[in-house]
This record gives C-alpha cells, sequence and structure tokens, in this order.
C-alpha cells in the first residue's frame, strides 16, 4: 500500500516538474545553457511554447460589419450569415493572422459580423480584403500541354527578382493556375444551392439551381468537359473537385463525394455565400495598442499573485498543516492549469483569465470541504488514516455536485456567449476539472504520505 503511495508521489512529482518548466521555462533553459557551455554539450532546450494571448492583452484591431440582407429571403439570412463568416474567416486566416476571431451577432432586426484580429496595428489591408463580396467560380481542367507551359514558366522565373522576370517574355503565365482555367461560370449565375439526401444510401449530396442563363453555360460547359473534372472555387480556393460525368441540361447539377453530413452543410453555406451577394459595411473601428494590453496582463498576474498568496495564508492559518499540503497542490494546479493553456492552446483574455482565477476559488472550495470532514472525524477519535478516508469520501458529493453545476452553467455560456463570455467559460471549465483532480488525487495523496509516521500523533498539526 505505501508503496503504491510513494510511487503515486513520485510521478506526482514528475508530472509537476514538467507542467512547471512547461508554464515557465525560463530557468531551466538557463541550466541547460550553463550545462552546454561548462561541459561542452548540446543538451536541448526544454520545450518553450508561448501563450496565445487575445486581442485585449496582445494589441490589434477590433471591426465591426453591419450585413446588408436586402436581397436575401429571410428564411435564408442565417445560412447567408454563417456562409459569410466562413468566407470572411478563410480571409483573415490566408492574411496571415493569428488566432482571428469572425461572429455574427443579430440586435434589433440588425445582423453583423465581429471581426477581432490580435496583433495587427495597420489593418487597412485586411479592411480591404475583409471588405469584398465572396466570389464563386466554376474552372475547367487545362489540358497537358497547357499545363506543362505553365509549369515550364514557373521553373524558368525561380530565383528572378520581380524587376528581372518583368524582362521575360509572357511572364505574367508563371502566376496563373497550371491546372484549371476560369470559365464564364461564376456564382452570380447561381440561384442556390441545397443539402440533399440519397434516399436509398441515406448519403448527402448537393444539388446546384442555375438561373436560365447560367444553365446554358453551364451545360455547354458540361458538354466540353465529360470526363473532366470542373473545379468549384470560392475566393481563389477549390472547395470541390467534381468528374463530370454526362452533358446536364436543365440548369440542375449535382456533386457528390465521400463528405459528412457537416462537410456538405458547409459547402452548401459557401456555395450560396459565393452565389448570394451580402455586402458588408465598416461601421465601427478599434484598435487596442500592445501598451494597453501589456499593462492590463500586469494588472492581471498581480492581482491574481495577491489573491493566491492571499489563499494561501487562509489554508494554513485556518488549517494548519493540510492547509500547507492543500497549497502544494494548488501550485500544482496552477501549473498544469498553465501547460493545458499552452498545450490546447487557449487564447487568453481577461474574461479568461478572470475564469481560471475563479477556478483557484473552486479548488480552494474543495480542499476545505475534505479538511472540515477530516477534523469531524478525528474529534470523534478515529484513526489518522479513517479520517483522511472517510473526509474524501463525505465530502465527494458536495464537491461533485457544486463542480458539476458550475460546469453546465459554464458549458451553457461557451455554446450560447459572445467570444469575451466564451474566453471566460472555456478556462473556468478548464480550471474545475482540473482543480476536481487536484483536490481529490493530489491532496489525498499527500495526506497519505503521513499515514503511520510519527505526524500523525502530532494533533496540532491537523485539528
Amino acid at each position: 500500500m505505501r508503496k503504491n503511495i510513494y510511487l503515486i508521489f513520485i510521478g506526482i512529482i514528475v508530472l509537476a516538474f514538467l507542467a512547471g518548466n512547461l508554464s515557465y521555462p525560463k530557468y531551466i533553459n538557463q541550466g541547460i545553457d550553463f550545462i552546454n557551455t561548462r561541459f561542452n554539450i548540446k543538451v536541448p532546450h526544454f520545450w518553450d511554447i508561448p501563450f496565445k494571448l487575445g486581442l485585449d492583452l496582445q494589441g490589434g484591431t477590433h471591426l465591426l460589419y453591419e450585413a446588408d440582407l436586402s436581397n436575401i429571403e429571410k428564411q435564408d439570412y442565417s445560412s447567408a450569415m454563417q456562409g459569410l463568416r466562413d468566407t470572411i474567416e478563410r480571409r483573415v486566416n490566408l492574411f496571415g493572422v493569428a488566432e482571428p476571431v469572425v461572429q455574427t451577432q443579430e440586435a434589433a432586426g440588425q445582423y453583423r459580423l465581429v471581426v477581432e484580429l490580435a496583433g495587427i496595428k495597420e489593418p487597412s489591408e485586411a479592411i480591404k480584403m475583409i471588405g469584398q463580396t465572396p466570389f464563386l467560380e466554376f474552372r475547367e481542367q487545362r489540358d497537358e500541354a497547357e499545363t506543362q507551359r505553365i509549369l515550364d514558366k514557373r521553373k524558368e522565373l525561380e530565383g528572378m527578382s520581380y524587376e528581372e522576370l518583368q524582362q521575360v517574355e509572357n511572364w505574367q503565365l508563371a502566376f496563373e493556375d497550371p491546372y484549371f482555367k476560369p470559365t464564364p461560370l461564376t456564382g452570380k449565375y447561381l440561384d442556390r444551392a441545397d443539402l440533399v439526401f440519397n434516399q436509398q444510401t441515406g448519403t448527402p449530396f448537393i444539388s446546384l439551381q442555375f438561373n436560365d442563363e447560367g444553365s446554358e453555360i453551364f451545360e455547354q460547359l458540361t458538354s466540353n468537359n465529360v470526363g473532366k473534372i470542373l473545379a468549384i472555387y470560392i475566393d481563389g480556393i477549390a472547395i470541390s473537385t467534381p468528374v463530370v460525368q454526362e452533358a446536364i441540361s436543365g440548369g440542375r447539377a449535382q456533386i457528390s463525394g465521400e463528405f459528412s453530413v457537416e462537410e456538405a452543410k458547409e459547402l452548401v453555406r459557401n456555395l450560396n455565400a459565393g452565389a448570394l451577394p451580402v455586402p458588408i459595411t465598416l461601421i465601427s473601428q478599434q484598435t487596442v495598442g500592445p501598451t494597453l494590453g501589456a499593462v492590463s496582463l500586469q494588472k492581471s498576474l498581480i492581482a491574481g499573485l495577491f489573491g493566491f498568496l492571499a489563499v494561501i495564508i487562509f489554508l494554513i492559518i485556518f488549517y494548519r498543516f493540510p492547509g500547507f499540503l492543500a497549497s502544494l497542490s494548488l501550485i500544482i494546479y496552477i501549473a498544469l492549469i498553465l501547460s493545458l493553456f499552452k498545450l490546447i492552446p487557449v487564447t487568453l483574455t481577461l474574461a479568461g483569465i478572470g475564469g481560471f482565477v475563479l477556478s483557484i476559488g473552486m479548488a480552494v472550495d474543495a480542499n476545505i470541504l475534505i479538511f472540515s470532514r477530516m477534523r469531524e472525524e478525528l474529534k470523534q477519535e478515529k484513526s489518522f488514516s479513517i479520517a483522511i478516508e472517510e473526509g474524501f469520501r463525505r465530502s465527494w458529493p458536495s464537491i461533485r455536485d457544486g463542480n458539476l453545476t458550475t460546469l453546465i452553467v459554464a458549458l451553457i455560456l461557451f455554446g450560447l456567449g459572445t467570444s469575451f463570455i466564451k474566453g471566460f467559460a472555456l478556462t473556468l471549465s478548464i480550471g474545475i476539472l482540473v482543480s476536481m483532480f487536484s483536490a481529490i488525487f493530489i491532496t489525498r495523496t499527500l495526506l497519505r504520505l503521513f499515514v503511520g509516521t510519527r505526524f500523525e500523533r502530532w494533533a496540532w498539526m491537523w485539528r
């Protein structure tokens, strides 16, 4: 029994070491540098993953757009906005923004698009890119000779500067798609796209309906490309590459393939986003400077540190040695949480830090319930080992129910809230789960280490 406890304790120490150094690898990497210099060896640095900071901590740009849905049927508002959101998110990802936040909002009958670009201080190019209407187009497959000409031209221009390549004949050819070429068929000819299920197999496919002019163009394209790929592009990115089986008349087509229902729904949204113009107007722009973000982060960390020290002092004063062990457990808990924030990764905002601090309170609450039950058992002259086990057993229902109800509320906030609320709910949820592990597993193991030792006879330490 004691051997198992020692093994578990060693495992906790190893876990705490890894989590602590993953959270803050500065000192261990300095030690590694010293060893490498002193002994002329090459020990690799410990894994150094930066925290992902949100707009309010890192600085960046907050953009608010209003969508014009005047040309959209009311029942299609939600689908149109979702398709628009997907397209804009794809645009800002191409722009190179780390952890962009793109979401839709509805207020007083107005549909809006919120875009948060962390780290972007000169957002003019992003604003220009975001403000464009999503563009849907169909491209036909090039023949092998055309493809080879483009690939040869690309190879010819390799390593040249922009000024040098302009001197080469037909240099623009290198910047064309080597495999597909544009056609007259674009999103303006598509009436709508719908998700349909095969009645026999239940597999999803997409039904396309073109207008009269689009029907003629589509029939001509399919006639000329039987057995070839007719690719579907949104904003220059291929989202589907179906093979034409036969010439199609009547303006209706189907896209089938090995995709899930969710993938088919996303494809329908993207098609409709390209087919249905949803103009957006920039109505608000706010820039958060990195200095303001750094100040906010510093104040949050100082507040959290003072709060944590106050909790430790409270535990030690009122619960003596168990309070000290709980403090060690909380330190390990914080290291685990910060490591998870890096590994998941979680984009930290001020609200997210608030959820993390609140979860520390939940962890403390679990320890207090356990220690209070232990005291009651010891007052009844029960042995130290029995007091520990009974304290955990009898406090578990309260810990479970309290944390579970808070977790349910956090999940509801995450599902229904805005990005600000979601950050709070996510860190709170992770904190609750890890706090239960900390209180029930780590604190319990630390207490069990003293079973059967002379320390258990020192009543003043435990009561």
